[in-house]
This record gives C-alpha cells, sequence and structure tokens, in this order.
C-alpha cells in the first residue's frame, strides 16, 4: 500500500492547479486542530473563509456510483471502507460545529464542475473583516482569498523613448 497517495492525487492536483490558475489562495493538507482535540487534514483549505474541500477516491471513501467491494481478504477490506466513511462524518460534523463550510467532491465529478462548485461555496460565504479593500493577513492567519485578484494590464515600452 505504498504507492496509495493522501495528499498530491490526480485529481486533487487537477482542482489545485485550476483554482490557482484562477487566482485562488488556499492551503493544501493543512491541519486543523478543532475543539476535542479532533484533527481534520482537509486537501483543500480556504482558512480566511472557513471552507474545507475534500476530493474523494471512490475505492477508499466507497462511492456509490464506482466504489467496489474486494473480493479478497474481505473480512479487512469490509470494516476498514466503512470506518472511512464514518470518519469522513464524523470529521464533517466536527468541522460544521466549528463554523467550516465542508465540501467534499470526489474523484470522477468532471473538472470544471469541481471547480464550480468550490467557487460556489466560497463565493456563499461572506469576506471576512471590513467591507472595504482587504488588508494583510494577521499574524498568525494565512492569507488566501475568495476572489481572484485583479490583474494590471503589462505596462508598454512606448514612454522609453
Amino acid at each position: 500500500m505504498r504507492a496509495n497517495r493522501r495528499t498530491d492525487t490526480k485529481p486533487e492536483l487537477a482542482l489545485r492547479h485550476a483554482l490557482h490558475r484562477l487566482g485562488y489562495r488556499y492551503r493544501k493538507d493543512y491541519r486543523l486542530d478543532l475543539d476535542g482535540g479532533r484533527r481534520v487534514r482537509p486537501d483543500i483549505a480556504f482558512t480566511a473563509r472557513k471552507v474545507a474541500v475534500f476530493v474523494d477516491g471512490c475505492f477508499w471513501h466507497a462511492c456509490p456510483e464506482h466504489g467496489s467491494k474486494p473480493r479478497a481478504n474481505e473480512w479487512y477490506w469490509g470494516p476498514k471502507l466503512i470506518k472511512n466513511v464514518e470518519r469522513d462524518r464524523i470529521n464533517d460534523a466536527a468541522l460544521i460545529l466549528a463554523g467550516w463550510t465542508v465540501v467534499r467532491l470526489w474523484e470522477h465529478v468532471p473538472l470544471d464542475e469541481a471547480v464550480g462548485t468550490v467557487v460556489t461555496a466560497l463565493a456563499a460565504i461572506a469576506a471576512p473583516g471590513p467591507a472595504t479593500a482587504p488588508g494583510p493577513a494577521g499574524p498568525g492567519e494565512p492569507a488566501d482569498t475568495a476572489e481572484p485578484p485583479k490583474r494590471n494590464p503589462p505596462a508598454t515600452d512606448d514612454s522609453l523613448g
């Protein structure tokens, strides 16, 4: 099971690259220490907006559409996969109690649909702080943005004479 990745799976990388191209900034595999000692590591975390994104593999999280039940070693895999799903639900509940919005996506969801789901969740959350221009993040808080930054047009060399 050494080849099974916990982070940086192909669907997760594709989603992260697409969000980054749109100008969104986030934390990857960021550990959240919640009340009660529970630790949760979302695949993508927008800390300022408190949005946690998980990209779940169909096998490991028992997708009802594509998840397969292994025939070999059923005594091991059956309880393990059930326990994974139960842990997901417990983590979702703990995050919601802590004020986070949880977005769970299956690995088979098309990339444009996944990006749209995350962008919609980010847009639904009101921006933290005052309604004026955003300032730098506080000392203990990493910066992330829910709106892509505005880009200035490139300068021309006409004024250099």
